[in-house]
């Protein structure tokens, strides 16, 4: 099946950008000897794991819904981290996790004996016990992605850190970055560093979370490599782990949809589409940031030039301006793109509008429909 034989809407994933992405994401992995791990924040189209797979199978999660899929259908290396435990959740994240980050001391504190008792366990599992902590080095510039902002609920803060590490725990964890350089790895590692170095020769590994965008074209993957290398040639009994999110489907998989409508009120032209920004695209307005879509020029207004309002009954659910060679008419397909990392997790089926359907193209070119959307998905999510 081809592309144009597809009803829109739908998100479409490319076999042939995703493994691009692995390639570089693995050889990454080996040449600076480091761990990198597959956050399911950012990706759980689970049908194509299979695919992820022949690359990588660790991943790391922070729900037990994430753990359970995670186990199921990638690998049994699950890294967990959560902002609170609870006694009904703790017994289920052990009992699936290799690694276990806590966000606080409390709550160590609290679960400590459930890890040691099922450490102690004759034939189970080894779960190595983390610690989140928060360097405070503040390098996102969008607020509600920012984990150092003053106050932040993340991670333990130097000045909580005991003199001495907790006993038990076996590993740091710390966050700080959001679709980020090379280079501002290097600013959080010397805060990390600075702050929290005299704890390493205790520990067995150490995570630098997400954020890194080493698939990013003009990411200087050889920095971030020689980065990596010092970091362990300091610290050669650490293993490393990096757990990115964005890098693994960056630029893999867009958002093809339908002009239904073109209307005009004081001056505008909005083409209404067949999708809704706030329900299939909810970064576009959270973050916010502006899509490409592939059939646009740009901006200019001496070119026919239109908003794009989602179906939704929502006032806000429109983004602008785009500019065109032909003015649009009804039947048009466009090409919104870079749709996987981030949003396929995201959506909701507000309205009741119906979700776009996900499909696979393969590298010859031929599209499979992995999954469609009906009324009983709709229904079911409201009782």
């Amino acid at each position: 099946m081809k592309i144009t034989d597809l009803p829109t809407p739908f998100y479409i994933v490319y076999e042939d950008r995703l493994r691009r992405n692995l390639e570089l994401i693995t050889a990454v992995s080996r040449e600076a000897q480091v761990n990198i791990i597959m956050a399911f924040k950012a990706n759980a189209l689970w049908r194509t794991f299979p695919i992820i797979k022949e690359y990588i199978h660790a991943f790391t999660a922070s729900s037990l819904n994430e753990l359970q899929l995670g186990l199921e259908e990638l690998g049994n290396e699950a890294h967990n981290y959560c902002p609170a435990y609870t006694p009904q959740t703790i017994g289920r994240y052990i009992e699936g996790s290799t690694h276990l980050t806590f966000n606080s001391i409390s709550q160590w504190e609290r679960f400590k004996a459930d890890v040691g008792s099922h450490n102690s366990t004759p034939g189970a599992h080894h779960v190595s016990p983390g610690l989140r902590v928060n360097p405070q080095c503040s390098v996102i510039e969008t607020d509600i992605y920012n984990p150092a902002l003053p106050g932040s609920r993340f991670g333990v803060t130097i000045d909580q850190m005991p003199d001495t590490l907790p006993e038990g725990i076996e590993g740091f964890h710390f966050h700080s970055l959001c679709e980020s350089t090379s280079y501002d790895l290097e600013h959080v590692l010397e805060a990390f560093e600075s702050q929290f170095g005299r704890y390493l020769p205790q520990l067995k590994w150490v995570n630098m979370g997400g954020g890194h965008l080493m698939t990013r074209e003009g990411y200087d993957t050889g920095h971030l490599i020689r980065l990596l290398k010092e970091f362990r040639s300091r610290y050669p009994w650490l293993e490393v782990i990096m757990e990115p999110g964005s890098a693994f489907t960056w630029r893999t998989g867009d958002l093809i949809t339908s002009v239904v409508d073109v209307v005009e009120n004081q001056g505008v032209k909005t083409a209404i589409v067949d999708v809704s920004f706030a329900c299939h695209m909810p970064d576009t307005l959270e973050m916010p940031y502006k899509p490409a879509i592939t059939e646009s020029v740009g901006v200019n207004t001496e070119l026919p030039t239109y908003r794009l309002g989602g179906n939704s009954c929502l006032s806000g659910d429109f983004m602008g301006d785009w500019s065109f060679n032909e003015p649009l008419k009804i039947g048009d397909r466009l090409t919104l793109e870079d749709m996987n990392h981030y949003t396929t997790v995201k959506t909701t089926m507000f309205n009741g509008i119906q979700h776009p359907s996900i499909v696979l193209c393969d590298n010859k070119g031929d599209c499979s429909i992995l999954r469609e959307f009906t009324f009983d998905d709709y229904k079911s999510r409201m009782s």
